[in-house]
């Protein structure tokens, strides 16, 4: 499924077909990567929605992106065009797209969980890394 831009897109609960990243839930995204961008693994300043990145996936995230040696820059509206989520019968499996400096989309993905929460969401940051 692909979203046309400037559409808003909601959560689809559907654990048999890949959908569009929720409207819902992009700003999020952007603040993470831009957090990474600025070496924020932990998300130290914090992200709403999202919760706190363990001292070890933090670690994890900046080798991954420090091996892979190209500077991350803010996601663009394409990363909606590609990036996906599954729901899983407990949460949404997310895949968002990341994009570099030098490349565009680049073969990074970042991985995480959205877990539904009263009166939104919750995400929980899992890995980057190349599929």
């Amino acid at each position: 499924m692909v979203a046309i831009r400037g559409e808003y897109v909601s959560a689809i609960k559907s654990a048999e077909t890949q959908s569009s990243i929720p409207s819902a839930w992009r700003l999020a995204f952007k603040d993470v990567v831009n957090a990474f961008a600025l070496r924020d693994y932990q998300l130290t300043s914090g992200v709403a929605g999202v919760e706190p990145v363990s001292a070890q996936t933090a670690a994890h995230i900046r080798r991954y992106i420090e091996d892979y040696g190209e500077p991350l820059i803010e996601l663009p509206e394409q990363t909606w065009d590609s990036s996906v989520c599954i729901w899983t019968g407990t949460h949404w499996d997310v895949l968002i797209d990341i994009w570099t400096a030098s490349e565009g989309r680049s073969d990074l993905v970042l991985g995480a969980r959205v877990f539904e929460s009263d009166p939104d969401y919750r995400i929980q940051i899992g890995m980057v890394y190349v599929p």
